[in-house]
């Protein structure tokens, strides 16, 4: 009997003893699938991810060939013969073999401040006839708490490409020699801190001298952009170069090129097109131009099925007719209005605002130098005949205000996304690398030998009524993702952390992401064009990008001071306007997407290049049977080119390609002033409307079109 009970414990651990190494062996092989096919995996997670984007459509969708579709979806037609064309238009030497030097830059900045400053020092590089050592992106630095996968620029864009793409224009490597390593290690190479948009002179007379004499000069690049925008004409081919740097040898690194493309076919995968838009609500931006008192906002809308929660006094109010509750919300001074005017304080001093530390914000808003709020984006689309179900995809980074500013857009749009509802959280980090973990608590740092001294003569002071001095101060620590606590008791704010300092490198990132769909995007429109320098911003580059890819794709360009003018004459009733009032928004909107663009020639071109990068990067194609057609009268195609300034035409070797204009190919004007849709996608904001209902707004539109076509232009 024993026997039989020592038998059977012997068994029990024998059977115990494999169970356990079965599951050692099982969490080895996970291990190792894990390890090793890894990019398996992820095709895996992308084919059963779920999003938290879950589209809402109306049952019947625009024909492609309707008046409509095209007058809201389709080309410019006056913009399809212009094409890219950035390849040298004359004699163009390789680079010399025998450099003067090498440039070394370093780059301080946001995403397009260093895109504009990588595409100049290519430009002044072979000016100089200097060898170029990739640049270093300072946001990207190891010490900032990145990845040690990638540094510096390789963090951003592919180095190879780069480099391949440039091989004809300029000579690059990717690290200095090692002599002048230690030099530059031992700060014996000379520093120029570059100045905004310099001269081709000014590097002529005082960077080449001492390029010569020491082989290598650091820049330091922190505003954006180290030369000036408008080139003289015998230095033309420098602006193709540009174009060159841009638009074909900065490529993203892989991984955030391949999110970019996933993100893109989600957004395509319903079969419809979709908007970008770029709010351009910085904090840096709003308080150079003085908007703080944009987020003191009196009313806005929100649908049926939407709910918000706030510790605030509100009040709902339906209005049956338009199907949605009116939200009036009353602010006191709002918080965010505290941190713009904390950074305007900030920029005063350190000279970079001229003028009133307190400026009219309404003021301002008439003037068109605020940018334009989401809610007004949304008004204007949705007057110009963009339905309710319309994909608007919110690009630019982070916008100041979070969530709480998308609200109305949300209230007047259905599908309004970003990269994060179109991607998971496991895709975002992957493409950070492999990061170390950062306490982000903000710990106290502990007292020192000196705080404890005064910490015991304070408490052996002796007895009382003898005053005690006070006790030592402690050391401060601020909630800085929260409600910016510092604001009432500081006027300088806290050093960034090491959490702080990473993020800003994932917004590179980020921006990158919201680039590449930007980019591609069926329709662009921008909230604002400026950044907290009063320079173009990412919607600029954006904007010249499309200019230059694909000209007669639709990118508006509302003038702000005209629809803010607009916007107060139906002021109290902006959701009940009249037919005049959207006559009037749709002239607007479409006039912005030619004269937006000429006004853009003689405004932003000036500051930045890329933001408008022809005629200098484009050429002209025409269609045959226009030029017979318009021999003996000019076209306003070609009035248009003329405002723009090309007169280059296209190579031959581009006559075999395919030209996008085409019979269809309507006016604008007639297009608009014919359709009787556009209004009544304004006025209704769901698709569930009774039969009787729309026969009323059919009777109604063509009223409006009637009267139009009486006063039209």
């Amino acid at each position: 009997m024993k026997e039989g009970k020592a038998f059977l414990k012997s068994k029990m651990k024998w059977v115990g003893l494999v169970g356990l190494v079965l599951s050692v062996f099982s969490l080895f092989v996970h291990f190792l699938l894990a390890r090793f096919t890894e990019d398996g995996f992820s095709e895996y997670q992308s084919s059963i991810t779920i999003f938290s984007w879950r589209p809402v459509f109306e049952a019947t969708d625009l024909s492609r060939t309707s008046p409509l579709y095209r007058r809201l979806w389709g080309p410019v037609g006056q913009l399809e013969s212009l094409h890219p064309h950035a390849n040298p238009k004359g004699y163009y030497a390789d680079p010399s073999a025998q450099s003067n030097g090498y440039i070394f830059v370093r780059i301080q900045g946001g995403f397009h401040e260093i895109r504009s400053s990588i595409c100049d020092v290519v430009a002044v590089s072979r000016f100089l006839n200097a060898t170029l050592v990739v640049p270093e992106i300072q946001q990207t630095t190891s010490k900032k708490g990145i990845s040690s996968q990638f540094k510096s620029f390789a963090y951003l864009y592919n180095e190879e490409t780069f480099m391949a793409a440039l091989a004809k224009d300029v000579n690059i490597v990717k690290t200095l020699p090692k002599s002048l390593k230690s030099a530059r290690r031992n700060k014996e190479i000379p520093v120029f801190r570059v100045p905004y948009a310099a001269s081709p002179y000014y590097y002529l007379h005082n960077v080449l001298p001492i390029l010569i004499k020491h082989s290598v000069v650091e820049l330091v690049v922190s505003d954006g952009g180290c030369l000036q925008a408008i080139l003289p004409p015998d230095l033309g081919e420098y602006q193709s170069l540009r174009c060159r740097v841009a638009f074909h040898a900065l490529r993203f690194r892989q991984d955030v090129q391949d999110l970019a493309t996933n993100i893109l076919h989600r957004l395509r995968a319903p079969g419809r097109p979709f908007i970008a838009f770029d709010p351009g609500m910085t904090r840096d931006a709003l308080a150079y131009h003085g908007c703080s008192e944009l987020f003191q906002v009196p009313a806005f809308i929100l649908r049926r099925h939407h709910w918000c929660f706030y510790s605030l006094n509100l009040c709902f109010k339906y209005c049956p007719s338009f199907d949605m509750f009116i939200l009036f919300w009353s602010l006191p001074k709002d918080v965010h209005a505290e941190l713009i005017q904390h950074r305007r304080a900030w920029m005063r001093k350190r000279g970079i605002i001229k003028g009133q530390l307190s400026v009219n914000s309404a003021k301002q808003r008439l003037k068109g130098s605020c940018p334009l709020t989401p809610e007004e984006v949304g008004i204007l689309l949705r007057a110009y005949g963009y339905s309710w179900d319309t994909i608007i995809y919110v690009s630019g980074g982070e916008v100041f205000g979070g969530q709480r500013t998308l609200i109305p857009l949300h209230g007047l749009f259905e599908n309004v996304v970003d990269r994060t509802s179109l991607s998971t959280s496991w895709e975002l980090s992957r493409i950070y690398g492999r990061e170390a973990n950062l306490d982000e608590s903000y710990p106290r740092a502990s007292p020192s030998a000196q705080v404890e001294t005064k910490l015991d003569a304070w408490k052996n002071s002796g007895p009382r009524p003898r005053p005690l001095p006070p006790p030592p101060a402690r050391p401060k620590t601020y909630n800085i993702e929260g409600w910016w606590g510092w604001v009432a008791e500081s006027d300088n704010e806290p050093e960034s952390t090491v959490v702080e300092l990473r993020t800003n490198a994932h917004k590179l990132l980020w921006e990158a992401i919201d680039y590449t769909v930007a980019v591609e995007a069926d329709v662009f429109i921008p909230g604002f064009d400026r950044d907290g320098k009063g320079h173009p911003n990412f919607a600029s580059l954006v904007m010249g990008h499309r200019l230059y890819q694909s000209a007669a794709s639709k990118t508006y360009r509302p003038d702000r001071k005209e629809v803010v003018r607009l916007l107060d004459q139906i002021h109290g009733h902006i959701y009940h306007a009249n037919h005049s009032w959207l006559t009037s928004i749709r002239r607007h909107m479409r006039s912005s997407l030619i004269d937006g663009l000429i006004e853009a020639s003689n405004k932003s071109k000036s500051s930045s290049f890329l933001s408008h990068p022809v005629p200098e990067c484009s050429c002209l194609r025409p269609n045959p049977s226009e030029t017979l057609s318009n021999a003996s009268t000019p076209s306003v195609q070609l009035q248009v080119h003329a405002a723009l300034g090309v007169v280059h035409r296209c190579p031959v070797w581009m006559d075999g390609e395919k030209n996008l204009s085409s019979n269809e190919k309507d006016n604008e004007e007639d297009i608009d002033e014919n359709d009787p849709s556009s209004s009544r996608l304004f006025l209704q904001h769901t698709g569930s409307h009774d039969a009787g209902g729309e026969d009323i707004n059919l009777k109604e539109e063509s009223q409006f079109e009637d009267q139009e076509e009486d006063g039209g232009d």
